[in-house]
């Protein structure tokens, strides 16, 4: 980014300037002076009126100081982590003299929500200007790591998922050996993340979010609603929560947008004509969410549910804490199942065998084998992507009939396509390789077996419900969620759509008995579920 206003985005006019500065306090600014600096835990929003600041980041021992870009008057300064509370990791430095005014986070989220057209003009800047300091900040996050890792994938994927501005090296490459070198890395220690000029070793999503600022913290806010599970149905239910005035926690496990953000495209979701990516609807359904106020922490682990209190029930973090609340929607959706075959742990630590096609999992796979496994929608969705990228797929599929549950526009460029090979009535048997997947035995019905050549497994077999955390509250024999009109015996008579057998707990999504696995279904759940939220705090 530099001082041009096309590079920075969206920018304010000048009545929406005036308008938003009725919400902070005019300070003078002289050169030299730090608005905000990198590591920081939080820091205010600013509209520059007459001074001119530079967004630097800070040098470290690898790297110089790097301007990103130069803020002057009538601008306006931050991006998403103003919403996020990430830590701070850019400089804001006066260079030229001037008034500005500092805006704190409690008057930024009024403004935000009483003023639509500067709400609009400003998340979309700080989208955009995420978006550019992703490419440009350099190590204010950087990670190195073996391309092939499931562990360095993991970390990848959070960060993608969760939009933050980072760097990636390959260890194998000649800049990831030489970061190693200076940072006195050894292979032990992958994947590794300087942050900020400090060193994680073996680093995981929990140990990136700690230094980052992401993990849950008690601010001492009471809280309405905690949605648990950042996928299609939690995310629609977060966004629905706060923006009818409910002040909501969104809590996940891993990363933002459940198995959706896995999909490498999904066709049939209204008003996509051309598709999207689970990881673009992610991304787009995250900022909404943070538009409009919803605290998220990811990853946290919710590990039980207190419901002895009626009114306030308790969730139960895997660190230890407690966050009561008056409502909750379960969001958690379900687990990959895997193949009972010797060596899949091998082959799945060492990043051989997924359970996605987003571009982070299909690339490097070009003019490569790969076999996918499934047969509905997200498997075939995961052969076309494979296929565009240029991998020769054989996709095995237990069914003798590839359209049996999958879409027909799905099957049917499948079909036609010329890389992709069709493998009905069959299953796999075996996994062949050594430190990597070299290929796989593939048995038909009649029991003849196929070796076919495999460089990694994309694995799309169903899933199991993350339910076990959701102690007291009523499931079917296969742990999926009963609700409404599925509960056995109702205690509150007439049950509200998505109530569970637990006062004021309400389920959605993949995680519910009898739910239709659909993408826009799952929005609906959690929209509906708001509703229900509603009614039963109505009550009180």
């Amino acid at each position: 980014m530099n001082d041009g206003a096309a590079e920075r985005g969206p920018v304010l006019d000048d009545k929406q300037f005036r308008r938003l500065a009725d919400y902070g306090e005019v300070e003078h600014a002289e050169p030299g002076r730090d608005l905000y600096t990198s590591g920081d835990d939080t820091y205010d929003f600013f509209l520059l009126r007459s001074a001119t600041v530079d967004i630097v980041r800070d040098a470290t021992a690898i790297e110089p100081e790097r301007l990103i870009y130069r803020g002057g008057p009538g601008d306006f300064l931050g991006e998403l982590n103003l919403l996020t509370g990430q830590h701070v990791y850019l400089t804001a430095r006066v260079v030229i003299a001037g008034t500005v005014v500092r805006i704190q986070s409690a008057m930024l989220r009024r403004a935000l929500a009483e003023q639509v057209d500067i709400a609009d003009t400003l998340i979309e800047a700080f989208r955009e200007r995420r978006e550019v300091i992703r490419g440009a900040a350099g190590n204010a996050l950087e990670i190195v790591g073996r391309s092939y890792a499931a562990e360095t994938l993991e970390l990848r994927t959070y960060t993608a998922q969760m939009l933050l501005p980072n760097s990636w090296l390959d260890a194998a490459s000649d800049p990831g050996r030489s970061l190693m070198r200076r940072a006195g890395l050894s292979e032990d220690d992958l994947p590794a993340a300087m942050v900020n000029g400090s060193l994680l070793r073996r680093a995981t999503p929990r140990t990136l979010a700690e230094v980052l600022g992401l993990t849950y913290r008690a601010d001492g806010r009471p809280v309405d609603l905690v949605v648990v599970g950042g996928g299609p149905a939690g995310l629609a239910a977060a966004v629905y929560g706060a923006s009818e005035g409910l002040v909501t926690v969104l809590l996940d496990r891993a990363g933002l947008g459940g198995q959706a953000a896995k999909s490498a495209r999904i066709e049939n979701y209204l008003g996509f004509p051309h598709g999207v990516s689970g990881e673009s609807l992610t991304r787009l359904a995250m900022v909404q969410a943070l538009k409009f106020g919803v605290r998220i922490y990811s990853p946290c682990a919710v590990v039980g549910l207190d419901v002895s209190e009626e009114r306030r029930p308790a969730l139960l973090l895997e660190d230890g804490a407690r966050i009561r609340c008056r409502a909750v929607i379960a969001a958690t959706g379900a687990h990959y199942r895997h193949l009972d075959l010797a060596q899949w742990t091998t082959f799945e630590k060492s990043g051989c065998v997924r359970y996605a096609a987003t571009e982070l999992d299909v690339r490097g796979y070009e003019s490569q084998p790969v076999t996918v496994v499934g047969g509905a929608n997200s498997a075939g969705q995961a052969a076309l992507s494979l296929a565009a990228h240029g991998a020769t797929v054989d996709l095995i599929i237990r069914g003798a009939d590839l359209g049996a549950r999958m879409s027909s526009y799905l099957s049917d460029r499948i079909r036609a396509h010329s890389r992709i090979r069709v493998h009905t009535s069959s299953r796999i048997r075996e996994l062949v390789g050594g430190d990597t997947l070299a290929s796989i035995i593939a048995e038909r019905s009649d029991g003849r077996q196929d070796r076919l050549a495999c460089r990694a497994l994309f694995c799309f077999i169903g899933a199991d419900p993350v339910s076990g955390w959701l102690t007291g509250v009523a499931k079917d024999d296969d742990g999926f969620i009963l609700t409404d009109s599925r509960l056995p015996a109702n205690p509150f008579g007439t049950a509200l759509p998505f109530q569970t057998s637990a006062p004021r707990i309400f389920a959605v999504g993949d995680l519910r008995s009898g739910s239709t696995k659909r993408v826009a279904t799952a929005v609906g759940d959690g929209a509906g579920a708001v509703s229900s939220v509603h009614t039963a705090l109505a009550n009180e």
